[in-house]
């Protein structure tokens, strides 16, 4: 099934004139994200190779926006990425992700790609799905009654008392998570898919900030059934901007107890040349995991961590 998937991938974007290309999974620079912890080690070689601390990629995307930026155009990688700390029955610390990226489109258009994406492949199982499409606001108006954008923190709160949850540290943004993941996804449709869009500016990673009452992060998510499956931004094209982003973020590890990293360079270095894209990331696991209806991401993988 693996096979065929990544065959169908393939064909996919050849039928759109996106080109797959291969990035280094070795980088100089960290994801700064704190809530996304990488893997890193030594190179031992020469001095004048390179910085000798190199982090495995927790994604593709940093090169893959330089590539843009010289106006390659169109492009996918289907490879394996790190993430550190995570394991259990939805997570493997070395997974498969697809990402591609898409000059012209916005994340409302590139969701709907996506969404035919994930149908296509739903087809290998003789499956379907409806699609329904929600901004974040009405996610959180319809299913809990709450304004995501103007509701006080013990409103955001009480939905969630019956969970034993530990307050400690948490800003707005991880109670807002939190009601996501306990409250809103659970009540997803199992066999539908679901796209998420305009997220809370404060949420916004490397996506554009859209100006407005409220301004929203151009971002968005879509769920397969109950399970998140990807993410997606009406990318960022302003290096100043993504420079202060990164630092922020570095800060909040810091204070977190967490290391700061490396931030990436060469792409800030480029980012400007960034054209107007979108850009989405796919667990492939995950899709692997819904189309062979198992809930557990060790039965779609041939070696899981602990046997690896």
């Amino acid at each position: 099934m693996r096979a065929r998937l990544n065959a169908l991938f393939r064909e996919f974007f050849a039928e759109r004139g996106v080109v797959e290309v291969e990035t280094p999974i070795l980088s100089a620079a960290g994801n700064t994200e704190p809530n996304i912890e990488g893997f890193a080690t030594m190179f031992t070689g020469p001095a004048g190779a390179g910085a000798p601390e190199r982090f495995l990629r927790t994604s593709p995307e940093y090169p893959l926006k330089r590539l843009l930026a010289t106006g390659f155009g169109d492009c996918y990688e289907l490879g394996r990425v790190f993430r550190n700390g995570e394991a259990g029955r939805s997570h493997n610390p070395e997974f498969t992700m697809l990402e591609w990226y898409r000059v012209g489109f916005d994340h409302r258009r590139l969701a709907l790609e996506t969404a035919q994406l994930v149908r296509a492949a739903l087809a290998l199982v003789q499956r379907d799905a409806s699609v329904a499409t929600t901004s974040y606001r009405d996610w959180f108006r319809d299913g809990l009654q709450l304004d995501p954008f103007g509701a006080d923190e013990a409103a955001l709160r009480e939905p969630l008392r019956d969970f034993s949850i530990d307050p400690d540290g948490l800003t707005r943004d991880d109670w807002l998570d939190l009601l996501v993941t306990h409250r809103l996804q659970p009540a997803l449709p199992r066999d539908g898919i679901t796209i998420v869009y305009d997220f809370p500016a404060s949420q916004c990673s490397l996506a554009r900030i859209r100006r407005g009452q409220p301004p929203v992060a151009e971002r968005f998510e879509l769920y397969l059934g109950r399970q998140e499956l990807a993410n997606g931004y009406h990318e960022l094209n302003d290096a100043a901007e993504q420079r202060a982003r990164f630092e922020r973020e570095n800060a909040l590890r810091v204070a977190r107890g967490q290391r700061e990293l490396p931030i990436d360079e060469n792409l800030l270095g480029m980012l400007d040349e960034l054209p107007d894209c979108a850009g989405v990331a796919v667990g492939v696991d995950r899709l692997l995991m819904n189309l062979l209806d198992v809930d557990d991401i060790r039965a779609v993988l041939v070696f899981p961590f602990a046997e690896a």
